[in-house]
């Protein structure tokens, strides 16, 4: 069922120490520190019954009390950080904790190349006012990737969105009418137009839009840096506020925007990164 979400600011911690109780149920991201990858760090030597502000590359870290997981003999916190798929392999990552400093190293992932063809020119070579345009929607979508807010149910697993076959992995490297473009920053599932697209877990909307490229999109924030987002839809269901259980309908498959046929690009962002949404599959 879907509620109206009240107005609140950001909640204290006292949520998170609350589901700490729970931490049994908590199922980690599968790790794999590599460019669009996941970190998960155990955060050695901070002891505090509030969880550490934890900080890589500009943007705010998920941070989980260890109970029950492989790493409660180490630390009492664990950092779940997402890696760019910019990260270089040669050099070492910096993460910060409450003043602390830890670093960990990415290994090197080849990407495969994806050619396709796209049929309106402008979604290859915008003319100026498609940029400008552009630029107001990424503005935009930035702000609600990098929107911070602290949930009871901590967001570690999800469940598919949609039903259909994988049609394009995440990280390709693509060229769009032969021309070299960002890498594939979702996980495309090819689906009939009109097929439903449902909550992978619980959450609260925080954008909706029809965009140049995207077509109409919906993100959904899960919490502690965690959000989804749904693209080429051609239906949409919901609006910003609307507070989502898993399974809650958000819209439906389509092919809007710079989008060869029908299929949902879903995207997964932590702390402000694109990274695999394969890597957040419940098993």
């Amino acid at each position: 069922m879907i509620r109206k979400a009240f107005t609140k600011s950001l909640l204290l911690f006292t949520g998170l120490c609350a589901f700490s109780i729970n931490a049994q149920a908590l199922e980690l991201p599968t790790e794999s520190r590599v460019p669009g990858g996941v970190a998960i760090l155990p955060l050695e030597g901070l002891t505090s019954a509030i969880a550490p502000s934890a900080w890589y590359k500009g943007n705010r870290v998920m941070v989980l009390p260890s109970t029950d997981t492989a790493y409660a003999d180490t630390s009492k916190w664990i950092a779940v950080a997402g890696i760019p798929l910019s990260a270089k392999p040669d050099k070492k990552q910096h993460l910060k904790a409450d003043g602390t400093s830890y670093y960990f190293q990415v290994e090197d992932k080849e990407y495969k190349a994806q050619y396709l063809t796209i049929k309106n020119k402008r979604h290859v070579e915008p003319d100026p006012e498609d940029v400008k345009r552009w630029r107001r929607e990424k503005a935009k979508m930035v702000a609600a990737y990098k929107h911070w807010s602290e949930p009871e149910q901590l967001p570690t697993r999800f469940v598919i969105p949609a039903k259909g076959p994988y049609s394009s992995p995440f990280g390709l490297k693509r060229f769009y009418n032969k021309q070299p473009r960002n890498p594939h920053s979702g996980l495309d599932i090819a689906a009939p137009k009109g097929t439903p697209i449902t909550a992978p877990s619980a959450g609260t909307v925080v954008d909706t839009g029809h965009y140049f490229f995207n077509g109409k999109t919906v993100i959904v924030d899960h919490g502690y840096g965690m959000t989804t987002m749904y693209c080429h839809m051609s239906k949409i269901d919901v609006r910003i506020g609307d507070v989502l259980q898993t399974g809650d309908k958000l819209g439906e498959i389509g092919s809007t925007g710079r989008s060869t046929g029908p299929h949902l690009h879903w995207g997964v962002s932590l702390n402000n990164t694109r990274v695999d949404p394969i890597l957040f599959l419940s098993k």
